[in-house]
């Protein structure tokens, strides 16, 4: 099993050692392969996440209480 790291340098999406120019602006809903990245979990997720960005996502939060 191979552990990746995952990191936003810049306009930069890292996976491992391979680096490619961000596709969205912030870096939510990032793809790789047939996954999403979410930067606030930290984690791969399998369909998009349904919020436009990571101030959206942090409204419904609060408002909510989880996601």
């Amino acid at each position: 099993m191979t552990v990746l790291s995952v990191r936003i340098e810049g306009r930069s999406f890292v996976v491992g050692n391979r680096d490619r120019k961000m596709l969205t602006r912030d870096g939510c809903n990032e793809p790789f392969k047939d996954r999403f990245w979410c930067p606030r979990k930290k984690w791969f997720m399998k369909s998009p996440c349904p919020f436009i960005n990571k101030q959206e996502c942090g409204n419904y939060r609060n408002m909510c209480g989880s996601l």
